[in-house]
């Protein structure tokens, strides 16, 4: 998940569609994700994290990679468990997500996570979702834009990036802010990008000249294309709707034992700089969460 209250179709067509009601009749009734006890007796902390979300999570020579992926293991290692990191699609919203991974399971199989990451702490997603607890705010995030040796200066208002190449990840508030802010005065050079962190990489390789995205994003893109000649925004964007975000993790509302758990090493790994140094691997800055 890139931006907060979206989240891609898991489902692209009308074949995939059949095959879902199909196996659904097919398939044993999922496991429950589990309360604390369990885990500890099972031995093993399933950690559900979002496919295609670099810097947070994705998959590199077969290898699941992120920041989350490093926090879920870091997670289960001080609850003396073995970590099972799994990788998710997204669904249509965030509603979706949290059924499919925390407290239902998914029609094609996908078992329940005993706790899902990179979750909105936000009071009405809560309300929404009584089945879940959203707990252990873990970061702050927020938006950021970058421009290339071709960007111009990178401080300008925005309209002033008019004729440049400009990219976003496709559907997201950034995709939003780009095309309909200021009159629309951008909308012809907006070039989308199936996820914020290729938007970004867009202008690491030279194919774009200004990208706008989480500020995750662009702190790993300055991180990974260290020749490339980045500059980053330092100043507010203007006109952005969203002051930033915190961000979570969800458990099944019946495994709060499991969430205070977990909320008592979130506190431990940032005290001990640990979280911190997770976030360093991947070139991003920490930011505590104004809910920790």
């Amino acid at each position: 998940m890139s931006e907060p209250l979206h989240r891609r179709a898991l489902l692209r067509s009308a074949l995939q569609a059949g095959l879902v009601a199909g196996a659904a009749a097919l398939l044993p009734r999922p496991l429950a994700a589990a309360p604390l006890a369990k885990v500890k007796a099972d031995g093993r902390l399933r950690v559900g994290v979002y496919a295609d979300n670099r810097p947070w999570s994705w998959t590199e020579g077969g290898v699941l990679r992120g920041i989350d992926v490093d926090l879920g293991k870091a997670l289960a290692r001080a609850l003396g468990v073995e970590p099972q990191v799994v990788e998710f699609f997204a669904g249509d919203d965030l509603g979706a997500d949290l059924r499919n991974v925390v407290w239902r399971g998914g029609l094609l199989g996908f078992q329940p996570c005993d706790v899902m990451l990179h979750v909105p702490f936000d009071r009405q997603l809560m309300l929404e979702n009584d089945q879940v607890a959203i707990v252990a705010p873990y970061t702050r995030e927020g938006f950021g834009l970058v421009c290339g040796p071709e960007g111009g200066d990178c401080e300008a208002p925005p309209p002033q990036f008019r004729g440049k190449r400009i990219a976003a990840e496709t559907a997201t508030i950034s995709d939003a802010y780009l095309l309909g802010g200021f009159g629309g005065v951008l909308r012809a050079n907006v070039r989308h990008f199936p996820s914020g962190y290729a938007a970004m990489a867009a202008v690491g390789t030279g194919t774009a000249d200004v990208a706008m995205g989480t500020r995750a994003q662009v702190e790993a893109a300055l991180h990974d294309f260290p020749a490339a000649g980045l500059k980053r925004r330092k100043g507010p964007i203007p006109a952005l709707p969203s002051p930033g975000w915190d961000v979570a993790m969800a458990v099944k509302d019946n495994s709060r034992t499991l969430g205070d758990a977990l909320e008592t090493i979130v506190g431990e790994l940032v005290a001990k700089g640990a979280m911190a140094g997770i976030f360093a691997t991947y070139g991003v800055e920490w930011h505590a969460a104004l809910a920790g």
